[in-house]
């Protein structure tokens, strides 16, 4: 197995966000490069608020954004833009998981793992 990038090691990391919070656990992320430079991010996560049982999920986001090519694929990436990239996909992320329940395009993009 390749060694991982910035980029996959920082999108790799679980984060909590919102009031009440909201924690995403990464269990395992991949990262699929394709030739026409973009990406395939499939996240297992796990998905705990206070309050409700813990969900576990496979998310799959297809990155087309190519001008980030260079920091999903440099050993070194310009910080600023590392983190811009780690934001965008923690908003699209929550995005998907606030309206997977009523969005039939953010519902093909995830699928529940029983427990």
């Amino acid at each position: 197995m390749p060694a991982r990038t910035p980029a996959e090691r920082a999108l790799a990391r679980s984060y909590t966000t919102g009031d009440p919070p909201t924690t995403y656990h990464v269990s395992g992320l991949s990262v699929d490069h394709h030739p026409n430079r973009t990406v395939t991010l499939t996240y297992r996560l796990t998905v705990m608020r206070q309050g409700h049982q813990d969900e576990r999920w496979v998310f799959t986001l297809p990155w087309d954004e190519k001008s980030f090519t260079d920091v999903f694929t440099s050993p070194a990436p310009d910080p600023e833009r590392l983190d811009q990239l780690v934001h965008l996909v923690h908003a699209l992320l929550e995005e998907w998981w606030d309206t997977k329940d009523h969005n039939r395009k953010s519902a093909k993009m995830g699928r529940r793992i029983p427990d």
